[in-house]
């Protein structure tokens, strides 16, 4: 028994190490929320200024905005995606021939392993004012051209779909992994009874769904406060014009740090994103809690 413990404690340790490395120690770092960094004088030399980077980004009116954009985005994006992602295990799970099943996986699959750099010219390309397929094939038709890239409505649409173009392949293979733990009896039992499709799915499929769908839901509740920087900063950049319906803590945290370097705001930013995402998943998972206890997390 001694020697079995050690040799699980020895695959866990790589793992361990990586979070004591990568997530723990970097924590010694949230000091700097409360200091006016100084590169010469390092981390404990820098002066000590209290709250005041924190109301510094208060009263700037930035943090609300960031905050809601961020929020408001990770709410369509999980919508969009999973429930889409659902429906299309469902329906690629209710093909007859597994080599059909294998080529709508792998085709739904593929934007997944594509880079954001990759994803940012494609979208470029698409959606360029003067040169872009979409204002070519408007113009070709006798249409105005649209300024997408100085239209800020517009990006509440563009960005859920390029998020799930790239991501719902990925998504529905989880939710396939679910369906196709569902014992077959239940299915041969609903035949015998007459069910029709929308029957079973109903009764069989979805409830069986649904214990993923929660879990993957107060993960994405975790990361709510990330707002997937790759997608944003590829697709948006630095286009000031779109900050007010784009800006997410991430892209807000970076500029600060590469346009302004304040690593004090960076970090208080940062800091207060971490605590708003705990508050979230406690919040979220008490609820879920109170509805179903054997979906909850803890």
């Amino acid at each position: 028994m001694k020697n079995k413990s050690q040799t699980l404690l020895l695959m866990a340790l790589p793992g361990i190490l990586y979070f004591l490395i990568f997530h723990y120690i970097p924590m010694i770092g949230i000091v700097l929320s409360f200091k006016k960094f100084h590169p010469a004088l390092g981390i404990l030399g820098s002066p000590w200024i209290g709250m005041k980077n924190f109301e510094f980004i208060l009263r700037s009116g930035a943090l609300g905005r960031v905050t809601i954009n961020t929020i408001l985005y990770n709410i369509i994006f999980f919508l969009t995606n999973d429930v889409l992602a659902v429906f299309l295990a469902i329906f690629i799970a209710d093909m007859a021939k597994r080599s059909i099943q294998k080529f709508y996986q792998s085709i739904l699959f593929l934007p997944y392993f594509l880079s954001f750099v990759v994803l940012g010219v494609f979208a470029y390309n698409l959606m360029n004012y003067e040169y872009g397929v979409i204002n070519t094939l408007l113009q070709s038709l006798g249409m105005h051209p649209v300024d997408f890239y100085n239209t800020k409505g517009l990006w509440y649409f563009i960005l859920p779909l390029f998020n799930i173009w790239k991501y719902v392949g990925y998504s529905s293979i989880i939710y396939m992994a679910a369906i196709v733990g569902i014992e077959q009896e239940q299915f041969e039992a609903a035949r015998i009874d007459g069910a029709t499709k929308w029957q079973t799915v109903k009764s069989i499929v979805i409830p069986a769904v649904i214990p993923t769908f929660v879990v993957l839901l107060l993960f994405r509740v975790g990361q709510m406060m990330r707002g997937q920087f790759d997608l944003f900063y590829n697709l948006v950049g630095n286009n000031s014009p779109l900050y007010d319906t784009t800006d997410v803590v991430d892209t807000f945290v970076f500029r600060a740090l590469v346009n302004n370097f304040d690593i004090g705001i960076a970090t208080a930013t940062g800091f207060y994103q971490s605590v708003f995402g705990l508050f979230l998943v406690l919040g979220v998972n008490a609820l879920v809690r109170a509805i179903n206890k054997e979906n909850s997390l803890f």
